[in-house]
């Protein structure tokens, strides 16, 4: 251990915690929901400090509706994930699917979403499957079920992006696990320690969670620490590059020939994904497209795009009649987008570095030096090693790509092909299918879904909403190794508790009605984000009325 950790006051939690930790794997079910439900009552009492604190710090007006962008992926997603943690640990760590059926290529699919009678009103038309690889079995709750293991204590490497990304994985290591955690915050959203400090006392006086503020050093040495067992991380697939393979770009290419990592411990990880959105082409009406331009540039907008599941390859058959109408519409959707503060650190430079490669890439609106003007990249080549689709932008670019296919079919198999084989990652993607479409393809579109070589696959949904739903374990295609790590490894949000996820396959309706939560100009969000967030807090059917009528408004 390297001596900023020494004289840290964090090397102090890790030995505090590393006392806890067999205590915690024989913690029963009934004092873990009670943790649970102490904390879900935590977040309600800062929940409106929380989401002040995140829009003043990304540049928005807390009484502005995009600030129910901060109520939902904040404190109305933790809540959510605690609800149902609190369900599944009623059914002792095994929760009963809607149903599950096997699948004529082997995959064993279960139903998870809707999750109760709730859902099904509230979302309706949307359904969420978990898929499982040929061969395995949807078991359940292995650390319910077995013999408890060691106690480990687990770092958690919180995101500066999203609010909930953090609590999230912690709940995940604390209670689907059974691993006491270090939270260390992003210097980039330090700012919510103490919310989360306030809100997630009831785990930190029991001393299964500290929380800690600090730079990469700290970050760096606290994983080498010796008695931290394991690591999770979200962020950039350069810093695990760097946590496990070293510093030095020779030393991990050294290291990487060898298999010998700096970090000689287990490390799950989510990292990011260039996430491409597949258009089936079809017979889409002026009002289809107008729609979908929307959905496509929310999915771009969202959190000043910001989001490792931002749409950033825009991907459509070369032959479709209505590919440049579709264009046009999303060109004229993002340009009505508000700019936004780039408050996350290097966006200009990752802005200007895809400029430099792209001439021809087009701004959409005006913008200050606060801010990243939403861009289209027009007719990027579709090959292997292109700068814009091996490179996550993380700021408010998209790729125009076209590839050819005279139908859905042949278009739907390039495309998959492209994806698995040309975009770099594999947490999410998208695809938008008319209902046409998919009648008369149906076979060519479950042949792509299956296909498909990601963790997350939204069916005319910004895999976005599958972060939220708890429900679906988050977290990239299985079977990456450690020298090429792409997206990471491990899942979270599993609050079902499965053993061996393979992917998720959400599904909505062409067009999705009232108007989406993520679509960029929802006139009412920030009022139901807050009713959301009571909802999920304690559900209860007379809240109804008044989230239907104010998403009914927006």
């Amino acid at each position: 251990m390297s001596s900023p950790t020494a004289v840290h006051p964090a090397a102090d939690r890790v030995d505090a915690l590393a006392t806890r930790k067999d205590q915690w794997v024989r913690w029963g079910l009934e004092d873990r929901i009670g943790l649970l439900r102490a904390c879900a009552k935590g977040i309600q009492a800062v929940a409106d400090g929380w989401v002040t604190a995140a829009c003043r710090a990304k540049g928005l007006d807390p009484r502005s509706s995009v600030a129910g962008e901060e109520w939902l992926a904040g404190p109305m997603a933790t809540v959510r994930n605690i609800r149902l943690l609190i369900e599944s640990l009623r059914a002792g760590g095994r929760p009963t699917p809607r149903e599950i059926s096997t699948r004529s290529d082997g995959h064993v699919v279960a139903r998870v979403f809707p999750a109760g009678r709730m859902d099904a009103v509230l979302y309706r038309g949307i359904t969420a499957d978990v898929w499982f690889a040929p061969g395995a079995e949807p078991s359940q709750g292995r650390i319910y079920r077995d013999n408890p293991e060691p106690g480990k204590v687990a770092l958690v490497l919180g995101a500066g992006n999203v609010a909930s990304i953090g609590p999230m994985d912690v709940f995940y290591k604390l209670f689907a696990e059974n691993e006491v955690v270090l939270l260390k915050t992003h210097p980039v959203n330090a700012y919510l320690e103490p919310f989360f400090k306030r809100a997630f006392a009831p785990l930190i006086d029991a001393g299964v969670l500290a929380i800690v503020h600090g730079n990469a050093a700290l970050g760096h040495d606290l994983c080498h620490h010796e008695r931290v067992d394991t690591v999770h991380l979200t962020g950039s697939v350069h810093t695990h590059e760097a946590i496990v393979w070293g510093e030095d770009a020779d030393e991990r290419v050294r290291r990487k020939a060898a298999n010998d990592p700096v970090l000689d411990k287990p490390i799950t990880s989510e990292l990011g994904c260039v996430t491409p959105v597949l258009v089936a082409p079809g017979p889409w009406s002026d009002a289809d497209l107008a729609f979908q331009a929307r959905n496509v540039a929310a999915m771009v907008a969202n959190n000043a795009s910001f989001n490792c599941n931002a749409a950033k390859v825009l991907v459509t058959a070369r032959d479709w009649p209505q590919r440049d109408a579709f264009l046009a519409a999303v060109r004229g959707a993002l340009g009505r987008v508000p700019a936004r503060r780039a408050y996350y650190p290097g966006a200009q430079e990752r802005y200007q570095a895809f400029c430099e490669h792209y001439p021809a890439a087009t701004p959409l609106i005006e913008t200050d030096t606060d801010a990243v003007p939403w861009t289209i990249i027009p007719d990027v080549p579709p090959t292997a090693g292109e700068y814009a689709l091996t490179h996550e932008a993380f700021c408010g670019v998209l790729a125009d790509v076209a590839l050819n296919g005279a139908d859905a079919s042949t278009f739907l198999d390039h495309a998959v092909d492209f994806a698995n084989e040309t975009v770099w990652g594999t947490l999410s993607c998208m695809m938008l299918v008319h209902p046409s479409t998919e009648r008369e393809h149906a076979e060519a579109i479950d042949r792509a879904i299956a296909a498909l070589r990601y963790g997350s696959i939204g069916v005319n949904l910004w895999s976005g909403v599958m972060y939220a739903l708890g429900v679906t374990p988050w977290g990239a295609f299985p079977g990456h190794p450690l020298t090429d790590v792409r997206s990471g490894r491990g899942v979270v949000h599993n609050t079902m508790l499965f053993d061996h996820p393979q992917k998720c396959v959400a599904r909505a309706p062409f067009r999705i009605r009232p108007k989406p939560a993520w679509f960029a100009d929802h006139r009412t969000l920030d009022a139901l984000g807050r009713r959301l967030t009571r909802l999920e807090a304690a559900p209860t059917w007379w809240r109804l009325p008044g989230i239907f009528a104010t998403a009914l408004r927006a």
